[in-house]
């Protein structure tokens, strides 16, 4: 049964993934602000993680330079606030399919920019280069047609309208978002994907510095929400925008910054360190497959062709990449091992 874990591990992550990207198109179609939500967000994962930090790494921690808070500071603002508040207003635009569906992009976009900050070697003249240069293509490509072209809508289960308004391609009465809104929402999207993806390249040399991973991340949330703060007061002034009420608008804050910045990073930091970072991306596509279930089989709610087609594209190029990229390392080691038994 032990073997099964890492694959149920990963299931229920991007399970929890699909139901943020539901609750927070629920969430905005009931009125409540994108640039609060993120503040109050953030500042719920910072409540949830911050105890938790001083509990296992009060004395292991060391406090940290001026040099390491401003470049922390400069990560949480491009990597996590640049990043939600992207991603909120892509949503109000778009659906909680395609914010599902541009998330396979995300290892693409980590990769780009690995090779342009010079973390990752790349070749193009290798079989295992030439199969990562398909995988960035067809990704790109697939987020071109997620933005240009929307397709017939599908609606599956006849009639059926959705308990919850606005989860997913389009809301339950029926109303679609124009093209021009579309547009709009998928860059803003792929946008919010590629900031998160220098969230997740910085982390690694962050934490060379710093090695503490409950601190660093507690001190991200907190300085993100502090951030998020600033923009939410300069654009939203209004008292009732900020108050919360025993509803979906408080269910969505909850769920996204304790399960969704809690749970999911000790699963996916847990299914790393026993299936290895290449395990976890492959799964990256399971969160499309479920929000696709929920928004269109449960909620009957409208699937276009174009999102279906996008989707298709980039996560046949995301696999691309990663095995492009397995395989290099897999070569790296074979030529490691063949060298030392020369030497020998």
């Amino acid at each position: 049964m032990s073997k099964y874990k890492p694959y149920l591990a990963m299931i229920c992550v991007h399970s929890i993934y699909a139901g943020m990207a539901l609750l927070t198109k629920a969430a905005l179609n009931q009125g409540m602000n994108h640039f609060v939500f993120v503040v109050y967000r953030q500042a719920m994962a910072a409540a949830f993680l911050v105890p938790i930090a001083l509990v296992f790494e009060r004395k292991k921690a060391s406090l940290l330079s001026f040099q390491l808070f401003c470049k922390a500071s400069l990560v949480s603002l491009v990597g996590i606030t640049l990043s939600l508040n992207l991603y909120m207003i892509a949503i109000s635009y778009t659906s909680a399919t395609l914010a599902t569906a541009t998330t396979n992009i995300v290892p693409v976009f980590t990769f780009i920019l690995a090779v342009l900050f010079r973390m990752e070697i790349f070749s193009i003249r290798t079989t295992y280069g030439k199969l990562k240069i398909v995988g960035l293509v067809s990704c790109l490509g697939g987020g071109v047609i997620l933005a240009l072209y929307k397709g017939p809508s599908i609606r599956f289960l006849g009639h059926h309208q959705a308990s919850i308004k606005g989860v997913g391609d389009a809301p339950a009465s029926g109303h679609e978002p124009s093209m021009r809104d579309w547009i709009i929402g998928t860059f803003l999207m792929l946008s919010s994907n590629l900031t998160w993806s220098f969230w997740l390249l910085m982390q690694a040399p962050l934490l060379k510095v710093y090695p503490f991973k409950l601190s660093l991340t507690s001190l991200q949330c907190l300085l993100s929400a502090l951030q998020s703060a600033l923009v939410a007061f300069a654009f939203e002034r209004k008292a009732s925008a900020w108050r919360l009420s025993f509803d979906i608008k408080l269910l969505s804050v909850i769920y996204c910054g304790v399960i969704v910045t809690g749970v999911t990073y000790w699963l996916q930091v847990w299914c790393v360190a026993k299936k290895g970072p290449v395990f976890t991306a492959i799964f990256t596509p399971l969160s499309l497959v479920i929000t696709i279930i929920f928004s269109c089989f449960l909620f009957g709610d409208l699937f276009y062709a174009g999102s279906g087609l996008g989707s298709i594209f980039m996560a046949v190029g995301l696999y691309c990449v990663l095995w492009g990229k397995n395989g290099e390392e897999n070569q790296r080691h074979d030529d490691e091992v063949i060298s030392r038994e020369e030497a020998c």
